[in-house]
């Protein structure tokens, strides 16, 4: 077997060196200044003993969950379909799709079919119900977030059940199991990696989330991704913004020891 060139491996450490470390530490150093530059604690203890910040915390990593729960729910059914249709590579294709869109087009979309005078005010217009306040709720941040984080729980669930020997299910079939019996016994187990995959690409940048919940939750939702927007570019409290960063990297790294994969 041929060995590898060391020097081949310096552009990838290059980039994770200046784009992922650096960034890291530089986040980590501003948490521990104030506003004037001074090097405090400050931030943290503002942090954990506000009641403010922490039910911000609980708000982002509630609405996280939502959002990953109900993306869960959606794409594991319409994952398991795709395996089963004939041209199941242009199916997911389309499904995959709307991600080549820009987010804030997709955004500013939505602030119209969701708007007082949007296609869905005007459909229960038309069975008379009348226009409703559906923009800059709860309910369309939820919606709206689920669609756009979507295709990211479907491919990994998908190509999960692809990797599934078809004669494990074979064999299930011949020795009296049940349809449901397969997929509880079987199919499911199996896909649990690409399940674990899906949860972390969908609720880790759910706890973030801020230009959605301008646009379509109209600042009446409130998480930790729109206290970083607020303290960097508008008070200029960059110790303050870094901190709530660091506490979302925790909770990053958190989440991705629960939903890796163990080795045994």
């Amino acid at each position: 077997m041929k060995k590898l060139n060391p020097l081949w491996v310096i552009p990838y450490y290059l980039w994770l060196v200046l784009f992922v470390i650096a960034p890291v530490i530089l986040i980590i150093g501003y948490s521990f200044l104030d506003i004037h530059g001074h090097i405090t604690l400050e931030n943290y203890q503002t942090y954990f003993g506000s009641g403010k910040y922490l039910m911000m915390t609980f708000n982002s990593v509630w609405y996280a969950f939502l959002i990953t729960l109900l993306t869960l729910l959606i794409s594991y059914p319409m994952a398991y379909f795709l395996t089963k249709l004939k041209y199941k590579d242009l199916w997911l294709l389309l499904v995959i799709l709307p991600t080549w869109i820009n987010l804030l087009l997709k955004a500013y979309a939505f602030v119209g079919i969701f708007g007082i005078d949007g296609s869905i005010n005007h459909f229960l217009e038309f069975l008379g119900i009348g226009p409703k306040q559906i923009l800059f709720t709860d309910f369309s941040f939820i919606v709206v977030a689920t669609y756009i984080q979507i295709p990211f729980m479907i491919i990994p669930i998908f190509n999960a059940l692809e990797e599934i020997n078809p004669s494990l299910l074979i064999a299930s079939k011949d020795l009296g199991a049940t349809p449901w019996q397969t997929f509880y016994k079987v199919i499911l187990p199996l896909s649990m990696n690409g399940v674990k995959s899906g949860i972390q690409a969908v609720f880790i940048p759910s706890l973030s989330l801020f230009m959605i919940t301008r646009l379509i939750g109209g600042n009446r939702v409130i998480t930790l991704g729109t206290a970083i927007e607020e303290h960097f570019l508008v008070t200029q409290n960059w110790g303050m913004g870094s901190t709530i960063g660091v506490v979302l990297i925790v909770a990053m790294f958190i989440v991705m020891l629960l939903t890796g994969e163990r080795r045994k």
